[in-house]
């Protein structure tokens, strides 16, 4: 197919589903998590020391903030959400921060923080909040399993995700509004533990969301991006990273379908280029076996032990490099 009609078939697809995406997502998202009414959280200082006594007394404060959000929810009548932040608010939960407003942010430690050598932030992509934080919650818990000791994993969900159905999802600004807050956040983890090896592990549209705070990530040692519908650079360099880039997708992962272009308007770019599992992206690669969009973590799974592997600073089966 010549390459200009190849570009305006991509371009159609794009522009398609823009105008698909922004009829259904008033319908889709009518009664979304935001809904829900939560107290502003405490102010909370930086996180600069990893010892057990600095985070307990950072885990009890956070937990006073969601017991305060869940009598907030119960008040307002949602039963469901209440349930789960009481569920949340468990003792043998820890969280670094919490704030039940607009959908939910969070960054919940699973492991011993203070004594892991490894640190792997979980950054999620589009449909993650507080009602579906199970399943960020099996993520990071079947990870921190598969890591063992002297690790932790922390579940960031430090961003207002988009809804898949939604212009949103299709853009960089939810990306460009979060890469900030990432850089943050990573940054003062590094300065709690800077002897532990710290990697960011970025689903679907979370690749985006690193992909644009990559160049102040200055403290991570590995990018790993999985199930990415491209990052908004068009390779590696691109990134202006420091990081060992990672890139991996599953055999039976939808966003392989997708068009992996960038079409830009007069107000707005659509659509995030170059497959970052692809030779022109650059990337190392690693085998993601078989899984589909959500099965990346799950527990026996191919995909899980070589994310592992690369969190521990090891070379995962069936990797290799398009320079």
């Amino acid at each position: 197919m010549p390459a200009r009609s190849r570009n305006s078939r991509l371009r159609r697809t794009l522009l398609a589903a823009l105008v698909v995406t922004s009829v259904a997502a008033p319908v889709s998202g009518a009664a979304g998590p935001a809904a829900v009414p939560a107290p502003a959280p405490a102010e909370s200082t930086p996180l600069r020391d990893a010892t057990q006594a600095a985070l307990d007394a950072r885990y009890a404060a956070t937990r006073h903030g969601i017991l305060a959000a869940e009598r907030m929810a119960a008040g307002h009548g949602d039963r469901k959400r209440a349930a789960a932040l009481r569920g949340m608010a468990d003792p043998r939960r820890h969280f670094l921060l919490f704030d039940g407003r607009d959908g939910g942010r969070t960054a919940e430690v699973f492991g011993d923080l203070a004594q892991a050598e490894r640190i792997a932030v979980l950054v999620p992509g589009a449909d993650t909040n507080l009602d579906r934080y199970w399943r960020l919650t099996n993520d990071s818990a079947s990870l921190r399993r598969e890591l063992g000791p002297k690790s932790a994993v922390v579940a960031w969900l430090g961003y207002e995700t988009p809804a898949t159905l939604s212009p949103a999802a299709l853009t960089t600004g939810r990306a460009d509004a979060a890469a900030p807050g990432l850089r943050r956040f990573t940054h003062d983890l590094h300065t709690a533990g800077p002897a532990a090896r710290l990697s960011l592990l970025c689903h679907s549209y979370g690749s985006v969301v690193c992909a644009r705070a990559a160049p102040g990530l200055r403290d991570v040692a590995a990018l790993v991006l999985y199930a990415s519908p491209g990052t908004g650079a068009d390779n590696v360099r691109a990134l202006h990273t420091r990081a060992t880039v990672w890139a991996g997708r599953g055999a039976d992962d939808w966003i392989a379908g997708i068009p992996h272009t960038r079409l830009r308007l007069p107000f707005v770019s659509i659509g995030f280029g170059t497959d970052p599992v692809s030779r022109n992206f650059g990337a190392h690669t690693f085998d993601a076996g078989t899984g589909g969009h959500s099965d990346y973590l799950r527990p026996g799974s191919r995909s899980l032990r070589n994310i592992a592997r690369i969190v521990s600073g090891t070379a995962p089966s069936g990797s290799g490099r398009h320079a």
